[in-house]
């Protein structure tokens, strides 16, 4: 919880930026003022990452999905490195990789709710890897809620389409790949003490 309020609650300016101009002098306030307004073009630039990321992973889920439905669906898997690694389309309704079918609305409504916190991030961001982890994160939900809206059986209760087969693997696709990847990047930067805001910090 300490961890979250840390990530969450950071200052909309770095503290690199400078110190606060009300308790500074005349010349450091300035400097503070400069800082600040140089950030926020940086800011914005990191978003336009963020956005750019997940629509290309979003687009690059949404397109494959599509192929995979018109051309793969009720036929047979095909091989891609022989029994290593196949093309079979499967619809599951559970989370990434097959896991818990039985609860599909909650699978919907936690990726509701991770895309709104990414959402809320987004205007505290100054870092670019966070940029692009918390793109690959959002791109990988929006492509895998769009299915739980729009597919059958129903709204909000959608299968989810799967294509990547590894041997002895769960079968899952790109929007899955994109919040894993998004996910250990995370977990890295954490590691590393480099916040969404940029500032790094050292427990």
């Amino acid at each position: 919880m300490a961890e979250a309020e840390r990530i969450i609650g950071t200052p909309d300016i770095p503290e690199a930026a400078g110190t606060d101009p009300e308790q500074s002098d005349g010349g450091n306030g300035a400097e503070a003022a400069e800082a600040g307004a140089d950030a926020q073009p940086r800011g914005k630039r990191r978003i336009a990452v963020l956005f750019g990321v997940a629509a290309l992973a979003y687009a690059l889920d949404l397109v494959s999905k599509m192929i995979v439905v018109a051309k793969l669906e009720h036929h047979e898997p095909i091989e891609i490195i022989g029994d290593w690694l196949k093309f079979e389309a499967i619809r599951n309704a559970g989370a990434a990789f097959g896991f818990g079918e039985a609860f599909t609305i909650i699978f919907t409504v936690i990726a509701t709710i991770v895309i709104v916190v990414i959402a809320r991030l987004a205007r505290k961001l100054y870092s670019l890897p966070w940029a692009i982890a918390l793109g690959l994160l959002l791109g990988g939900a929006l492509g895998n809620l769009t299915d739980r809206i729009f597919r059958s059986p129903g709204v909000f209760e959608g299968a989810v389409v799967d294509f990547i087969a590894p041997k002895g693997f769960a079968v899952f696709n790109l929007a899955d790949s994109a919040i894993v990847c998004g996910g250990i990047l995370i977990v890295l930067l954490s590691f590393r003490g480099l916040d969404p805001d940029g500032t790094v910090h050292k427990d």
